[in-house]
């Protein structure tokens, strides 16, 4: 999947109403539109086809976290709507994720489209090393993240979920061509949210990302259209 221009939009908004607007604004300016829990929970599978039938390409954020039969039935599911980038957590293991990888590739040879972009997440960018230790997982994030993004590649994902500051240490001991969708991202005159580990958009794509997902930053602007062309003018520009 090429990406000519890396901003995803998180649309964490809670009805489809809100959600076609931002897509009609925002469509023409981003990379790609992000669906999460919230937003899928509250309206269905039905503003995914109302996204695409629009044109907008979709993250289905879902983070998919089961048994290995389970995530491949949701992993073709999610194909059938025609989606192009979902997530998986890794810790759910290597069965699990060679299940999604099979089912992703067996969807598309049957419909002859490209499947979607498979996206391993290691540590969650709100977790932090005491949240960490919390789990069960002790020692620092940046080791957790190396273990679960190794593995993931050895299951035969494509990409990966991290935080920005993990992204100089995939990128030296992982293969380039390996996706890296980054949030927690924050131009510098944002609020920090509940995210801990942030980066400037120019920052994270010196440093290795492929995409970037924003949220508040683009879509609790005053108008969505114009933020999103100002930060795609700061990663172009360098910051």
């Amino acid at each position: 999947m090429q990406n000519p221009n890396p901003i995803i939009v998180a649309l964490d908004v809670p009805d489809a109403a809100r959600a076609i607007e931002l897509a009609e604004q925002l469509s023409p300016h981003v990379g790609a539109l992000k669906i999460g829990k919230e937003l899928f929970t509250a309206v269905g599978p039905e503003i995914v086809r109302r996204l695409r039938a629009a044109g907008a390409r979709v993250f289905l954020d879902l983070k998919f976290h089961d048994i290995p039969n389970t995530v491949a039935g949701a992993v073709r599911a999610a194909a059938r709507l025609d989606v192009q980038m979902l997530t998986l957590h890794t810790a759910g293991g290597s069965a699990m994720m060679r299940a999604a990888v099979q089912a992703a590739g067996e969807m598309a040879q049957a419909t002859g489209t490209e499947p979607p972009l498979l996206l391993g997440v290691t540590v969650l960018t709100s977790m932090d090393p005491a949240a960490l230790e919390e789990t069960g997982v002790p020692g620092p994030v940046e080791q957790q993240v190396e273990r679960l993004a190794r593995l993931a590649i050895e299951a035969g994902l494509p990409g990966l979920v991290c935080s920005p500051q993990e992204l100089r240490l995939l990128r030296a001991v992982l293969p380039a061509e390996v996706q890296l969708v980054t949030p927690g991202i924050r131009p510098a005159s944002a609020a920090l949210g509940d995210q801990k580990r942030v980066m400037t958009p120019a920052e994270a794509m010196a440093a290795g990302a492929n995409w970037l997902v924003i949220g508040r930053p683009i879509t609790g602007a005053a108008d969505p259209a114009i933020a999103a062309r100002q930060i795609l003018e700061e990663i172009r520009s360098g910051g």
